[in-house]
């Protein structure tokens, strides 16, 4: 994907963009689950996110409203070629540095057990189901606190769609937070499925077409 109406976000911005998503994830309901302790959350999560953006990097494109990162949206376009070897490689690599990070950091492994069960929260598995690789997936979109309501959200959002309607694209995305679902539907999207296993937590997958396929009923 390509747009010059938001900003590219950068290896040197990592330090930013980790602040930015530890503060915005700090109590959403998938982390208050898979970390149950404030504590331990508030020590994880920088951790966690540092691993996670090495795979963002890699694998997806990360574009904020501005230098400054007062909200982003991270996108992995299914349409562009990869490399299966090399994308299950840094699949693998990450995955194991994860847990390595969450067994460090609690000796109990209670967290690691916990992320062990959550996975099917934390993968974007369900797509498969979709029937179209003709698709973008919205992997990460946040909003710092104190910047939310000034149409930070809307200009992330707009510039993705506009994209994905100029490219005859599919576009999908889940949250874990079910107050989020209203505001998705606000911007075209409908509830896909609802996946729940292990947890009493949901996580909410939903997608908006701006192709002639039309989304299955399930």
């Amino acid at each position: 994907m390509k747009t010059d109406r938001l900003y590219r976000v950068e290896k040197e911005d990592a330090p930013k963009l980790n602040q930015l998503l530890t503060e915005c994830f700090a109590k959403d309901p998938l982390y208050l689950q898979l970390i149950p302790q404030k504590d331990k959350r508030q020590k994880l999560l920088p951790e966690l996110f540092s691993c996670d953006l090495d795979e963002l990097f890699e694998n997806c494109e990360v574009y904020a409203d501005s230098a400054d990162l007062n909200g982003i949206i991270v996108v992995s376009d299914e349409t562009e070629p990869y490399n299966p070897l090399k994308y299950y490689a840094i699949e693998l690599y990450y995955a194991l540095k994860t847990g390595a990070c969450l067994i460090r950091d609690d000796h109990s492994l209670r967290t690691f057990w916990n992320f062990l069960k959550g996975k099917d929260y934390l993968n974007s598995v369900w797509t498969g189901d979709i029937g179209s690789d003709r698709r973008m997936h919205v992997v990460y979109f946040a909003v710092r606190p104190s910047m939310r309501g000034r149409g930070v959200a809307t200009r992330l959002m707009r510039a993705i769609q506009d994209y994905a309607d100029e490219n005859d694209l599919l576009v999908s995305l889940e949250t874990h937070n079910e107050k989020n679902v209203k505001m998705y539907e606000h911007y075209g999207f409908r509830l896909f499925e609802v996946v729940q296993k292990h947890f009493s937590l949901k996580q909410f997958c939903m997608a908006v077409s701006y192709t002639h396929l039309t989304l299955p009923t399930t």
